[in-house]
């Protein structure tokens, strides 16, 4: 066990921060394995301790540094694809009956909704096209 070479001991080294990464899905775990590879490669070149741990320290650091907040980044946006009532919100339909604030019905979207005006003094007769803002429940709300 004293004969192995360094190489091996960073590869273990990454396989055992490998571990963590799985279970806590923590990124920068992996992003240390990385580092623990990149030491094993300068190991295997026959580099020093020193520059082994270097290369460790940087190739993990820089990591974090780059991948980190790009990562951040596009957790933060919205998905680009939009579905259910979110991407209902906005567009045309037909009224099919009078809608007024009370109710009526709508074909929106190839299928037939309740719906009711946002304003309830405001009616729409059947035949106009019509702007969806909003759905509660089943029902949509329209101007």
């Amino acid at each position: 066990m004293n004969d192995m070479d360094a190489w091996v001991w960073w590869l273990v080294g990454a396989a055992a921060l490998g571990i963590p990464l799985v279970v806590t899905a923590m990124p920068e775990f992996g992003m240390l394995a990385v580092g623990a590879v990149a030491a094993a490669v300068a190991a295997g070149l026959g580099l020093d301790a020193v520059v082994q741990v270097l290369a460790f320290v940087v190739v993990s650091v820089a990591l974090i540094a780059v991948v980190r907040p790009i990562a951040a980044r596009h957790g933060n946006q919205r998905p680009q694809l939009v579905t259910g009532i979110d991407a209902l919100k906005g567009r045309q339909a037909v009224v099919l009956e009078r809608v007024d604030g009370s109710g009526g019905r709508i074909k929106l979207a190839g299928e037939i909704w309740s719906a009711r005006s946002l304003d309830n003094a405001r009616a729409y007769e059947v035949g106009q096209e019509v702007d969806v803002v909003d759905i509660e429940g089943a029902t949509a709300i329209i101007i």
